[in-house]
């Protein structure tokens, strides 16, 4: 974008991080919000709990900076501030809540960010970063060449590398990183994570944006209903398969799997437990800042599936309204029926077009085709008179749902999540395909259980044959 003086007074007068940054309370609007959403990492707080946090701000200002400032009550600069005029917060009803709720907006995020980077920091890495562009470039240019002798070369490359360090460090040469270049990866590291938890929030209002711009589409639609699920289903899978919605894909799938997620811990602990990383004082929630990637990730994908049900819903209201319509249209026909059926109008009433014969020539006639006669076995059912087995016929399965949850309570007690996949292995299927449907009963009765559409899993068990089946459905999680 370029950065020329329309473009700059069109950003100053309509974009909300600008006209945050310009307001005369953007002390208070900033430093609250920063307090509220951002340093705890709060998704979404209820209007009660908000309002209840302003107040105790507002009534240490008052005590230090006098009665005067701030006159108004804590629900009123709520309300201005998520009012479309400033756009910094987001007020909404969740389903099932006649309780509003607050969220932060992408722009008021923007704007935390680049004040918090006005702080003079203590100390500023650059290491770290050059060694970052070195790496993307390199993984840019691997990545993209399709000539196998070139991959090959540079793969026995890496790998004379790694022999070479192998062999440094059985002779006991190590190279160390000293605290410097510690404390300057571990900034990096700190500040991409506050940037991930940023971009949540900017991928969900993209797709609220869309959603928008669908029911728009549909209030103003005038042409077929079949034209018209083309073009929004068309529209969402373009966001689906754009280059931000593979790359969250990507991320998504990167984070669900429990051996990285552990792995992550792992890495973090073994962080801060370094001395250089100590003497910076680091936020201790960066310990569990994946879990917090984990729980934004995840209200996002709740959000674009809230966003699916509501457009149904919002699709079955216009056809409701179609065939109230149709209708009424018969309605009308019917009662201007009995008002002329006394006094018919005089003149042609109905036109109809002539009756004309229908020609059917002798030769277009088809040939007789006689029908097949079956050929019937002349032989006499007997009555066999062995002893069978009838209990088959009215035995029930039962599966017990209260012992399937009661192993998906004893393996989260150790784990923060758990998938279908590792359950079964776990505890291989007994009832077989009666028994799985329990557990996607339970996974759709929990709110907490997570449902990943794009990742198929297959999960194989044995029937009472033992012969061995195998069902392919979206991965399912269940979570603490």
């Amino acid at each position: 974008m370029s950065l020329d003086y329309a473009t700059l007074d069109t950003l100053r007068r309509n974009h909300p991080a600008w006209r945050l940054l310009d307001s005369p309370h953007a002390p208070l609007v900033a430093s609250f919000l920063q307090q509220a959403f951002v340093a705890p990492n709060v998704r979404v707080m209820a209007q009660a709990d908000l309002v209840e946090r302003l107040e105790d701000v507002l009534f240490g200002l008052r005590q230090s900076l006098g009665e005067g400032v701030f006159p108004r009550a804590a629900t009123q600069y709520l309300d201005d501030w998520a009012a479309n005029d400033k756009g910094w917060l987001r007020k909404f009803y969740p389903p099932g809540s006649d309780e509003a709720h607050f969220d932060l907006t992408p722009a008021t995020e923007k704007a935390l960010a680049w004040l918090e980077g006005l702080t003079q920091r203590a100390f500023v890495g650059t290491e770290s970063r050059l060694m970052t562009v070195f790496e993307l470039l390199r993984q840019m240019v691997a990545g993209s060449e399709t000539d196998p002798a070139a991959r090959m070369r540079e793969l026995e490359k890496r790998r004379a590398e790694i022999d070479a360090e192998i062999e440094r460090v059985r002779a006991g040469e190590m190279a160390v990183l000293d605290d410097t270049a510690v404390k300057d990866r571990f900034q990096q590291v700190a500040a991409t994570a506050r940037e991930l938890l940023s971009d949540f929030r900017e991928v969900e209002q993209n797709f609220r944006n869309l959603d928008r711009s669908v029911r728009e589409r549909i209030a103003l639609w005038e042409g077929g209903k079949g034209a018209l699920l083309e073009s929004i289903f068309g529209e969402r899978d373009a966001i689906a398969d754009s280059d931000q919605g593979r790359s969250f894909r990507a991320f998504w799938d990167f984070l669900m799997s429990p051996a990285r997620q552990e792995e992550l811990t792992a890495l973090l602990e073994s962080a801060f437990g370094l001395a250089a990383v100590r003497a910076l004082a680091p936020d201790g929630r960066l310990k569990r800042v994946h879990y917090d990637w984990l729980e934004a990730g995840e209200h996002t994908q709740r959000t674009v599936a809230l966003l699916s049900v509501q457009l149904r819903r919002f699709l079955d209201d216009q056809a409701w309204l179609e065939n109230r319509r149709i209708m009424d249209i018969l309605r009308g026909i019917e009662i201007h029926a009995v008002a002329v059926r006394d006094a018919a109008p005089q003149g042609g009433f109905v036109e109809l077009e002539a009756a004309a014969p229908a020609l059917e020539l002798p030769m277009e006639r088809p040939l007789y085709s006689p029908p097949l006669r079956p050929v019937i076995a002349e032989q006499v059912l007997l009555e066999g008179d062995d002893d069978l087995e009838t209990e088959a016929l009215f035995g029930q399965v039962v599966v017990d749902k209260a012992k399937l949850a009661g192993w998906i309570r004893q393996s989260l007690q150790d784990r923060r999540q758990v998938t279908l996949n590792e359950l079964v292995a776990r505890h291989p299927l007994e009832h077989g395909l009666a028994e799985l449907v329990a557990y996607l009963a339970l996974a759709g009765e929990d709110r907490r259980a997570v449902f990943d559409e794009d990742t198929r899993e297959s999960l194989i068990w044995l029937d009472a044959a033992g012969r061995q089946r195998r069902a392919t459905l979206p991965r399912v999680i269940f979570t603490r």
